[in-house]
C-alpha cells in the first residue's frame, strides 16, 4: 500500500475514461520502460494508481503520456 493514489484518464475524441489497468501495469514495470522511477508504483484498477511519495505526479503525467504517444 502506498499513501498516494492517482486517477489516470484518457481522452480520446473528446471523451475521458479511465486508463486500462494492462496499459498502467505496462508503463510501471521497469523491464518493459527501462526506468526505475516509477518503481514505487502499484496499479489498482482501471484509471487508479497508488504512488509513494519518491514519485512525481507530474513527471509521471508526462512521461505516461510520451509512452502512450
Amino acid at each position: 500500500m502506498y499513501a498516494r493514489r492517482f486517477q489516470v484518464d484518457l481522452l480520446a475524441g473528446g471523451e475521458r475514461r479511465p486508463c486500462p489497468q494492462e496499459w498502467l501495469d505496462q508503463f510501471a514495470m521497469r523491464d518493459f520502460t527501462g526506468s526505475a522511477r516509477f518503481d514505487d508504483t502499484l496499479p489498482l484498477a482501471d484509471g487508479l494508481i497508488e504512488a509513494g511519495f519518491r514519485v512525481d505526479a507530474g513527471k509521471f503525467a508526462h512521461d505516461f503520456s510520451a509512452w502512450l504517444t
